[in-house]
């Protein structure tokens, strides 16, 4: 039997969604064919067949949150191996006396990259009580995350050998499950003494209290089916798949607006992406942090269109690849970010970290989202070079295959909304960058150049910074800075 597990989603990324199983048990597979698709806050991520044979069993089914290095499934090699999980079922049942019992491990799973120990946070069973297979034993709790502890097998929980409050290491053992059948059949039985117990003071899960806090939710809202009423994670889940959410509102828990009957028939809901939550968390989380400012100024964009429209074809010719306007403001922001660069930096604690390098974040709209590839060491590469690294990590964004490597460590982010048509915006920082260059659209209008009105191409900037390490000065240089790189680009080539 090959195991099929959760394989390493990134640099601080602990966790997944399964988002859509592509065969079901008892199909068969090739290696390397895809069995399914995970879904992380940032990418999609698709897990192939480690070995030839037929699915025997699916662990974690559409829908579960995994952690990294998870079971996902089990592969049966041999075509005997796929008949013994329905053989083997009964076999427990038969056997009344003790002795015929195995003892399982209940082990620490993997805790996530660079993390080595955890501490024992909370148990949901005691010694004695019946479980069943996946079903919640207890929660441990790193530095970053919380992670659940599942039941790898049904039966009695024999011996708890770290107590809460105890810290543990990756890979030790937690305690042990006696899978005795007579234990099975009475584990339903035993499910109804939380609801006795109902009346005590409670602490929930914490993995459920910060779904609940990201979710504008109370415990009042949320049947808890853990010990003693517990809420978990699952039961917060099945709130919101309910539709028991409540949009944030300025009063706590809000209702809904009345809708009516016909209006209800005609409305569809749909849960938000991962993508989509932590886009709207981390914008949200930079308006909470930065004091962010936005300048605006214009450019004429006559000299580079001219100088695009007289080399474009020799560009492409030798290059490869289309000449764009992306290069231009590239260049111009890096060679912005060189007299200016506290727009560079970044705020760690009470320090300002100054880059003497420039990984420029180019924003991509995609169907699930939006995303932010990063050029690395923009500042030291070509117009050509610019160009084929736009193109490459934009098709790679619209095709969901961006790897988490390609969306880290930028320094500074141009966002372009004049493809979509916008005339002017105030773009959102990407924390935990001090800067944003919003382009927009190209627009004729009449300007007052040497005393005579003319019709020029003119576009709209917009510089966000935070204002706690830019300064408005620094602010203003730098998008004049821009703004006069464009409207003479020689300046770029003579660094001047």
């Amino acid at each position: 039997m090959t195991e099929v597990r959760v394989p390493t989603l990134g640099e601080s990324v602990t966790e997944a969604t399964v988002a859509t199983w592509f065969k079901k048990p008892g199909d068969s597979v090739a290696v390397d064919e895809m069995l399914c698709e995970l879904e992380t806050d940032k990418v999609t991520v698709e897990v192939p067949s480690p070995v030839a044979g037929t699915l025997s069993e699916i662990v974690a089914a559409e829908g579960d949150t995994v952690g990294v290095d998870a079971l996902l499934a089990q592969i049966s090699e041999g075509g005997e191996a796929t008949a013994a999980p329905a053989a083997a079922a009964p076999a427990p049942a038969a056997s009344a006396d003790t002795g015929s019992a195995s003892v399982v491990d209940v082990m620490v799973p993997t805790l996530g990259e660079s993390v080595t120990e955890a501490t024992v946070s909370t148990w949901f069973k005691k010694t004695g009580d019946a479980v069943a297979q996946d079903e919640m034993l207890c929660e441990l709790e790193t530095d970053k995350v919380s992670v659940e502890v599942p039941a790898p097998s049904a039966g009695v929980l024999g011996s708890i050998l770290a107590a809460e409050g105890s810290t543990v290491n990756a890979g030790g053992k937690l305690a042990e499950i006696s899978s005795d059948g007579s234990a099975v059949a009475a584990a339903p039985a035993a499910a109804p003494a939380p609801a006795a117990e109902s009346g005590k003071d409670v602490e929930d899960a914490p993995s459920a209290k910060k779904m609940m806090a990201e979710n504008n939710l109370s415990s009042s809202q949320v049947t808890g089916t853990g010990r003693d009423g517990r809420v978990m994670k699952e039961d917060v889940q099945k709130a919101l798949a309910a539709g028991t959410t409540s949009a944030p509102a300025p009063a706590a828990a809000a209702p809904r607006a009345p809708v009516s009957a016909d209006d209800a028939s005609r409305e569809e809901r749909v849960k938000m992406t991962r993508l989509r939550q932590t886009i709207a968390r981390r914008l949200k989380d930079s308006q909470n942090t930065a004091a962010m400012l936005t300048t605006y100024n214009e450019v004429d964009m006559t000299e580079v269109m001219a100088l695009r429209s007289e080399y474009k074809d020799m560009f492409l010719k030798k290059h490869g690849v289309k000449l764009g306007f992306m290069s231009f403001f590239t260049k111009a922001c890096c060679h912005a970010l060189k007299e200016v660069p506290e727009v560079n930096a970044e705020i760690d604690g009470t320090d300002i970290v100054y880059k003497n390098f420039v990984h420029m974040g180019i924003a991509a709209g995609t169907p699930t989202g939006l995303v932010v590839p990063v050029i690395r060491e923009a500042d030291s590469m070509s117009f050509a070079d610019i160009e084929k690294a736009i193109a490459e990590k934009g098709a790679r964004a619209r095709d969901g295959k961006l790897s988490m490597a390609e969306m880290q460590g930028g320094t500074f982010t141009i966002s372009n909304g004049g493809v979509y048509g916008s005339l002017m915006s105030s773009p959102i920082l990407n924390p935990p960058q001090s800067g944003i260059l919003g382009m927009h659209k190209i627009q004729e209008r009449p300007m007052a150049i040497n005393g005579q009105v003319v019709i020029r191409p003119m576009m709209y900037l917009a510089l966000s910074y935070d204002h706690r390490i830019v300064d408005g000065k620094g602010a203003v240089t730098f998008l004049v800075r821009v703004k006069e790189a464009l409207e003479d680009p020689r300046r770029l080539l003579m660094d001047l």
